[in-house]
């Protein structure tokens, strides 16, 4: 029992059998790929509990033979490999030896062949958001630079002033699709860095309006309520600007009319909340979950769908909460919760 729980947390499926080929163990993982009970299978040969054949319908356990193969072989790489119901999984095995090199374990594991194609497909939606995101404000630098080289003398300097204002603002947003791209990767790894300090949570969200409105949105468009007192938060300033200017702009870009920014004391303990709301359609209950999911990109098909993935990872890498409720004025409510908290060096 005490080795069966060494392998009850992995992700993937995990099968063990003794120096005589019976398994003594079956992880929840492996349950679920193989769709048995582990009392099904503890006790049984192991050829009987995982009967393997490859894309030519030959017997696995025959080709590799582990318990009476060349005792010098230590694993057998990662194949495609096919059970009788003509599921395929991703399979490896690896042989635990003794000081004689007699065979003491056989430890398979089982991967679900979709999960990988999803996993696939996945890098190949980024691959694909990526390429098309990157290519308008490259061509745009290229074409303008180009024509600036060429033609230098032509332009006037308000003309060559426009085009390297261009040029600039699409190198921005190279800049801030490369930051995202390095934000998703740290927030998959769990390698998020947090520099913590007192917060202005108000502050911040000043900063993404008055952001938006020196690029050329109306100030009366916004509206902000801050109350007089809020419990002193400690955060990464910069994430906390990041979380609040993405709500921000994703207000903009898919809702509709006023967008109201709340700053609140947390009914619920001694944190913050904010609230971005605006007037739109809203958000459907069914897909509220889904739109923080990366590549969520609402019916408009704008964007990289990575913002509002950012947002949570930020919220909850701070120990807070982030969801999307239906706003009082029919629009779409993302409410997050920043919790109160000590300073790195005293909770450390």
């Amino acid at each position: 029992m005490a080795e069966r729980t060494a392998y009850d947390e992995l992700p993937d499926g995990v099968l063990v059998a003794d120096a005589h080929g019976v398994v003594v163990a079956l992880n929840p993982a492996g349950c679920r790929v193989l769709r048995v009970r582990a009392e099904e299978v503890l006790g049984c040969h192991y050829r009987v509990a995982l009967p393997l054949v490859d894309e030519n319908a030959r017997d696995w356990w025959a080709c590799t033979d582990p318990y009476a193969g060349l005792d010098t072989r230590t694993r057998q790489p990662e194949r495609r490999l096919v059970l009788p119901d003509g599921r395929s999984l991703l399979v490896t095995a690896s042989f635990v030896r003794g000081p004689d090199r007699r065979l003491e374990r056989l430890v398979v594991v089982l991967r679900d062949d979709h999960a990988r194609e999803r996993v696939d497909r996945s890098r190949a939606d980024l691959v694909s958001t990526v390429a098309h995101e990157l290519r308008s404000p490259l061509t745009s630098v290229k074409g303008f630079t180009a024509t600036l080289l060429a033609r230098w003398d032509r332009f006037g300097d308000e003309q060559k002033k426009v085009m390297l204002q261009t040029v600039n603002e699409d190198a921005d947003r190279v800049t801030r699709l490369l930051t995202d791209l390095l934000d998703v990767s740290r927030i998959d790894a769990g390698r998020l860095e947090m520099r913590k300090q007192v917060v202005d949570v108000p502050g911040a969200v000043h900063r993404a309006v008055a952001g938006r409105t020196a690029a050329g949105e109306p100030a009366e468009r916004f509206v902000v309520q801050v109350p007089d007192e809020l419990p002193e938060i400690w955060a990464d300033p910069d994430k906390v600007d990041q979380v609040v200017g993405n709500l921000v702009e994703n207000a903009l870009r898919h809702g509709a009319g006023t967008v109201t920014v709340s700053v609140l004391r947390d009914e619920g303990g001694d944190g913050v909340e904010v609230v971005v709301s605006d007037e739109g359609e809203g958000i459907p209950e069914e897909i509220a979950e889904r739109i923080f999911t990366r590549f969520w990109r609402g019916s408009r098909r704008t964007g990289t769908g990575l913002g509002l993935y950012i947002v949570r990872g930020l919220v909850e890498a701070h120990g807070g909460t982030v969801e999307v409720r239906r706003a009082p004025s029919g629009g779409a409510a993302f409410r997050f919760v920043l919790p109160a908290a000590t300073p790195d060096f005293l909770s450390a």
